[in-house]
């Protein structure tokens, strides 16, 4: 059997982390290049010509132009951290660097921080994963499936209408020959009604996708979304699972079940379902390049705004 190139690439390993961003002065460095790729931009004005002072061990940037002060960190997701460079850095690698997902806990050891810091950490480059993933549309042949996380609570209602499950759609973009997965979407719904999929379909679907789906009512709509639609007569049992243009979801769909599971205890999914999956969405879609993947995620993270605990508290699987 050939070796999968893309699965056994080799990434950037600890070795190599601690030779580029060991110290505190080559993260800072780093961070630097990321932001400011052509040199100092003032976020005021978009001066050129700065000057620079330290004050309370922080070092400032003053614009020359309109004497707007600022900082490496300000006004993007590192925003208001008194953590070093070095453990933001080492979260990030160890973050992406998983095969799987790391629990807050585990990130809590990794760097010897409480665990309110670690969460914090986390949920703050899942953020950054979530708003790069926003954007994306599937091109191309696309295979789709309806899934859940989490499951019924005791005493609750078991099967769709568990309360303590959260509907998702997940969508797979192939090649031509639909043998070779491309990229993926990955993202909670309100339920699977026609309302939540034409949504879906208007925002996700490039124009001239292709859709596969299983006889569930709701994906018709993709049809009169103007896409060609096919509907997968399967049965069930694992030969639906398969079935050309229903495989490449489903083989997704049991890896991301399977990191979520073994990774963490419990996920607050009636809230925290978008990042979660968009940090798989995330690592599937960066897969051919391992070891561009951190300096990606820092770009992501510098192009964020902040977003303090309390917004991140705060936020929903949904907008508005």
């Amino acid at each position: 059997m050939a070796m999968n190139r893309v699965q056994f690439q080799a990434g950037l390993s600890m070795t190599a982390f601690l030779q580029q961003y060991g110290t505190e002065a080559k993260c800072y460095r780093a961070l630097y290049r990321m932001r400011w790729p052509q040199g100092f931009r003032c976020p005021a004005c978009n001066g050129r010509t700065r000057s620079r002072f330290r004050r309370a061990d922080r070092v400032y940037y003053q614009c020359r132009s309109c004497r707007h002060q600022t900082t490496l960190t300000s006004g993007t997701l590192f925003a208001a951290s008194k953590l070093p460079l070095t453990k933001w850095f080492l979260a990030m690698h160890l973050l992406t660097a998983s095969k799987t997902n790391l629990a807050a806990l585990e990130l809590m050891r990794q760097l010897d921080v409480c665990y309110a810091t670690a969460w914090t950490l986390k949920h703050k480059i899942m953020q950054a994963m979530t708003e790069r993933e926003e954007s994306r549309q599937l091109h191309g042949f696309v295979q789709i499936d309806d899934a859940y996380l989490g499951g019924e609570r005791n005493g609750g209602k078991p099967g769709r209408g568990s309360e303590n499950k959260q509907p998702f759609v997940i969508a797979v973009s192939t090649d031509a020959t639909l043998e070779h997965p491309t990229f993926a979407v990955i993202e909670p719904v309100r339920s699977f009604d026609n309302d939540s999929l034409r949504d879906w379909a208007a925002r996700r679907l490039a124009p001239e996708a292709e859709a596969y789906t299983d006889g569930l009512g709701c994906f018709r709509r993709i049809e009169e979304a103007g896409h060609a639609h096919t509907v997968l007569v399967t049965g069930g049992g694992r030969a639906a699972t398969q079935a050309q243009g229903a495989r490449w979801v489903n083989v997704l769909l049991a890896n991301v079940k399977r990191a979520i599971s073994g990774s963490y205890h419990a996920i607050r999914q009636a809230k925290y379902a978008r990042r979660y999956l968009a940090e798989a969405a995330y690592r599937f879609n960066r897969r051919f390049h391992l070891a561009a993947m951190l300096p990606r995620l820092l770009r992501a993270m510098v192009l964020c705004k902040p977003c303090a605990e309390p917004s991140l508290r705060a936020a929903g699987n949904f907008h508005g």
